[in-house]
């Protein structure tokens, strides 16, 4: 049996050459001195530090050595290292005092200026809502327009095809303005700025109305007496209920989310025929929880009330019914409002509590 070779030079170990160890020692050095930032030379560790770096790779080889030849072969690799590990922990140091300083710069504070008295104010919510769904219409290519709270008779029934012995027109269910015989009255929806917008410019129109609306209801969680309405009305030739639909549709996903539709059930309007409640998709369950508390497990959440264009409407409004054809759809703003941000009560609206409008920020 032959004996152990004392004779072995570590020099012929190729990552123990002393060439070898001072290359990777000093490109380690030039490293450290170029890193401008901390996070840069966190980076730099692994490569000149870590595990799998030169000098740990070199510092594996020294257990493979004879003895004769483990000592000096250690003391190379371990100052070597040694000095690495110390410019690593002087540059780092060096860069922590630059962030102390900077930050001890940007961040200063003079705490002599007098303090803001007045908290920052917040946009309420429901105005919030209804510049979304504003936007929602102009990107469409429809236009807003508006019309007056203080209505005439004529513009909120009359022209909307109301008989005039219609429940709404009793002074229970509709504010009106002092005289009562003076043919004034809060206005009960949005549709009398549709009968104004076709009066005033005439055919094809595609217009949102937008706005207040009063009606004689007792204040409680699912009530107001004054709240928000955005109307629909869409004239022109060849309208069908399927371009009612489509857009009815795109007004749900836009605002509850990709995959919410709408259904239509037949019903009744004054001005609108044939008439339909609509219904909206519900957006927790979508209509897979027997067990949902916001659809009662139907799958389906009620949203307003649509239709076509009644044509004693259009009449009164000076459009030849023979030629043109509309839709009209309405909906709460309020309602719409507690469907996406999950408020259950509606007097919270309307408290004035700057808390209240503080949690929805500037957009909603």
């Amino acid at each position: 049996m032959s004996g152990p070779n004392t004779n072995f030079d570590p020099v012929e170990v190729a990552a123990l050459d002393p060439e070898a160890v001072d290359a990777a020692v000093s490109s380690a050095l030039e490293a450290i001195a170029a890193a401008a930032s901390l996070d840069e030379l966190k980076a730099l560790r692994p490569a000149h530090a870590g595990d799998k770096s030169p000098l740990a790779l070199a510092n594996r080889e020294i257990g493979a050595l004879p003895p004769s030849a483990k000592a000096e072969a250690g003391k190379r690799v371990g100052q070597a290292r040694g000095r690495v590990n110390q410019a690593f922990a002087a540059r780092q140091g060096e860069l922590e005092a630059e962030r102390d300083e900077r930050i001890l710069t940007e961040e200063a504070v003079d705490v002599t200026l007098p303090t803001g008295r007045r908290p920052l104010g917040r946009r309420h919510p429901i105005e919030l809502m209804s510049t979304r769904i504003a936007d929602l219409f102009v990107g469409m290519g429809w236009e807003i327009a508006e019309g007056p709270e203080i209505e005439a008779e004529w513009f909120n029934f009359d022209a909307l095809n109301f008989d005039a012995d219609h429940p709404a027109r009793q002074m229970q269910d509709t504010f009106y303005v002092d005289p009562p015989e003076g043919g004034l009255v809060l206005r009960t929806h949005t549709s009398p700025v549709q009968a104004r917008t076709l009066l005033e410019r005439g055919v094809p129109v595609y217009v949102a109305a937008i706005g207040r609306v009063f009606r004689t209801d007792e204040l409680d969680a699912t009530h107001m007496p004054a709240f928000h309405q955005v109307e629909g009305l869409a004239v022109d030739e060849g309208i069908t209920m399927a371009h009612l639909k489509g857009t009815l549709d795109r007004l749900a996903s836009e605002l509850f989310g990709d995959g919410i539709t709408t259904r239509l059930r037949p019903s009744y309007f004054p001005f609108t025929e044939p008439s339909a409640e609509m219904d909206l998709r519900c957006f927790v369950c979508r209509g897979k929880d027997p067990d949902c508390r916001t659809c009662k497990g139907t799958g389906w959440i009620e949203w307003g009330g649509c239709g076509m264009v009644n044509r004693n409407v259009l009449t009164a409004c000076g459009v030849d019914a023979d030629r043109y054809t509309g839709f009209a759809f309405g909906m709460g703003i309020d309602r719409a409002l507690m469907f996406r941000t999950g408020v259950s009560d509606m007097r919270d609206m309307i408290e004035g509590d700057v808390r209240f409008d503080a949690m929805f920020g500037m957009e909603i």
